[in-house]
């Protein structure tokens, strides 16, 4: 996985997620075989918004608290952060629509 993309645990979520700011985080887990199938999608996300975005990654196998807060019961699940709160979110399939969701909340 690309550098660009942070992982963060329960215990940094507060402190490091620049995601709060803008951004966004990917819950997933080892065995989620779309989860996996993201991951160059990503990618390519941190590195095109690299300097207006920071994209992040939480395995929810290891994390519970997180995900519990943000209500995660499918995987694989995107929410986009801003300002602190989250502007938008998908589950699933959503590669295709990743741009259009971001664009519409970084204006």
């Amino acid at each position: 996985m690309s550098e660009k993309v942070a992982s963060f645990n329960d215990q940094d979520w507060k402190r490091r997620a620049g995601l709060q700011a803008a951004g966004p985080g990917r819950f997933w887990a080892s065995w989620c075989a779309p989860c996996r199938a993201l991951v160059p999608t990503l990618d390519d996300v941190a590195l095109k918004y690299e300097g207006r975005l920071r994209v992040g990654k939480i395995n929810v196998e290891e994390n519970a608290d997180v995900p519990f807060r943000y209500s995660i019961t499918a995987l694989p699940t995107l929410l986009l952060f801003k300002d602190g709160k989250v502007a938008s979110s998908a589950s699933g399939s959503f590669q295709e629509r990743l741009i259009k969701i971001i664009d519409s909340n970084l204006a």
